[in-house]
């Protein structure tokens, strides 16, 4: 499929998805979120790092206004959340009571990558393996039954860190010298498979793992590595790799790992912001914030676009909370995930 766009008829469907109203599925008895700045809710505020947003703009239409979320209102775990029947948004562990382990937790943070060193140059995140000992800090010290714990929902998105603040990012890090594309996505896997592990010795049963987007159509690959002139194809053929790396763990988790639901959910295919013309995006190429020549984020208490319902991007990297909704409903839903809806895993 050229630049990755996927068949009309499929946008149509999304597009149906999108505009149809919210239905609750059912409900797990708590819901665990991990990754990196498109999941974290607020972990990151008081970290000595470059990678937080607890500021204005952010935040413009969420009702708590600025919390560290990396968009202009809900992310997507906060929609599943909502999908799923949690009357309340599910905290950042920064700060959260021991009892909130029962009902949930959100462990992702800004920078978060699978390798260790992964935007070290940002200064302080939380690692996925950092993410996960948090996690078993929690439910051990909250007394989490273990049969609760294999009710929960689990949803993972981590690995675009190792890509654009680490792999292509050749002036602080090493990796695109010292790994072909095919051998680095391997050797992420590796690591992402005994993090999974590890996860499910402490419980997890229900886990929803995210692709990596098409990030080489963000606008800032795009400038940085796609010459100004559209999509990064080497970072996309890159990612595209480690995602079918990601749906054969999946599919290796839920064959070998006795009581495991595991599912994929592909965010990459139809990423090019030129199809999201057809559900109706009118900017697919540029933040809806104020950015900074060779930024990322936005400049703090700049102007916005007033139409944020029709752009992609909320910053240089991040998308907007109506490309969130549309993510979210599309994986609650089974749209873009192999085998099992969330919706699915939720009711199971």
């Amino acid at each position: 499929m050229a630049e990755g766009i996927l068949p009309k008829a499929f946008w149509i469907l999304a597009a149906t998805v999108f505009a149809a109203a919210t239905v609750v599925y059912g409900q797990a008895p708590c819901y665990f979120i991990f990754g990196d700045s498109t999941f974290d809710n607020g972990n990151n505020n008081n970290l000595q790092s470059k990678a937080k947003v607890n500021f204005s703009p952010y935040g413009i239409d969420f009702p708590k206004g600025p919390t560290g979320r990396f968009t202009n209102g809900r992310t997507i775990p906060d929609m599943i959340g909502e999908l799923s029947g949690f009357k309340d948004l599910i905290p950042p562990y920064a700060g959260a009571s021991r009892e909130q382990a029962h009902t949930g937790l959100n462990y992702a943070s800004g920078g978060g990558g699978l390798r260790e060193e992964t935007s070290e140059h940002l200064g302080d995140r939380i690692s996925l393996r950092k993410q996960i000992q948090n996690h078993k800090k929690a439910i051990k010290k909250a007394k989490v039954p273990a049969e609760r714990l294999g009710q929960c929902l689990y949803a993972i998105n981590i690995g675009s860190n190792d890509y654009i603040n680490n792999y292509f990012m050749s002036e602080h890090y090493n990796t695109s010298r010292r790994f072909k594309p095919d051998q680095y996505a391997y050797s992420l896997i590796i690591l992402y498979r005994s993090y999974l592990k590890s996860l499910h010795r402490l419980g997890a049963r229900k886990v929803a793992l995210f692709s990596i987007t098409q990030i080489g159509c963000t606008p800032k690959m795009m400038v940085s590595h796609g010459g100004g002139k559209g999509c990064a194809k080497e970072v996309n053929n890159a990612v595209a790799i480690f995602n079918k790396n990601l749906e054969d763990l999946v599919k290796d988790f839920n064959r070998k790992v006795q009581g495991a639901k595991f599912t994929y959910v592909d965010i990459f295919s139809g990423g090019d912001p030129l199809a999201y013309g057809l559900l109706g995006f009118k900017v697919g190429d540029k933040a809806c914030c104020t950015v900074p020549p060779g930024g990322e984020l936005c400049e703090p208490n700049q102007p916005v676009c007033a139409n944020r319902t029709e752009y992609v991007f909320w910053d240089s990297i991040h998308s907007s909370e109506a490309t969130n909704k549309l993510v979210a409903k599309g994986s609650f839903d089974g749209l873009l995930t192999n085998p099992y809806s969330i919706s699915q895993l939720v009711k199971q």
